[in-house]
């Protein structure tokens, strides 16, 4: 039976096994990469399906163009079981958490067919960039409150005056040993 939990210490090496077999070392080259290395998490959930980890799912705190937000990402899998709900359970577990923290909005860069199931639009991000180029149509948002993003614009970043959980500066490859 597979159940959503918050990530514990000891899921580290399974995460990153399960991530690196689902969406291999090109993961580290994704712009939103650049906005996850060398930080911790707000949110940090798994999928278990006993002690096994089948499924995870993190967001990182941003700012959007002047605004507060969590940037959700990656979502994985287990290939193996995927089509069985454990993506969209974790994706449910995630936005109810954040909303219940006091989050009012949350991006990604993803399938928007997938995603707009949730609530997700790439209308909230067009006045928005990412650190590096990405396919508007793949950028998305929603807001857990509304206007949370109203009136953002400009470019996605770690601004540190709004940002909180801030570890010390690393590379990719020094948070995957240190996290």
């Amino acid at each position: 039976m597979v159940t959503i939990d918050t990530e514990r210490l000891s899921d580290r090496l399974p995460r990153e096994a399960l991530l690196d077999r689902v969406m291999g070392p090109e993961r580290f080259l994704k712009p939103s990469q650049l906005l996850r290395d060398g930080r911790a998490p707000k949110l940090a959930i798994v999928a278990r399906d006993g002690r096994e980890i089948v499924g995870t799912v993190r967001l990182w705190e941003v700012d959007a163009g002047g605004r507060p937000a969590l940037l959700l990402g990656p979502l994985a899998v287990a290939p193996e079981r995927q089509g069985e709900g454990i993506g969209s359970r974790l994706m449910r577990s995630a936005l109810n958490r954040a909303t219940a923290l006091g989050h009012g909005a949350v991006i990604l860069v993803g399938d928007a067919p997938y995603y707009t199931r949730f609530g997700f639009s790439a209308d909230l991000t067009a006045d928005l960039a990412m650190p590096a180029k990405v396919d508007p149509a793949r950028f998305l948002a929603v807001e857990l409150r509304e206007g949370a993003l109203a009136g953002a614009a400009g470019a996605v970043t770690v601004d540190v005056e709004m940002v909180r959980g801030i570890a010390a500066p690393m590379t990719g490859e020094a948070w995957r040993v240190a996290a």
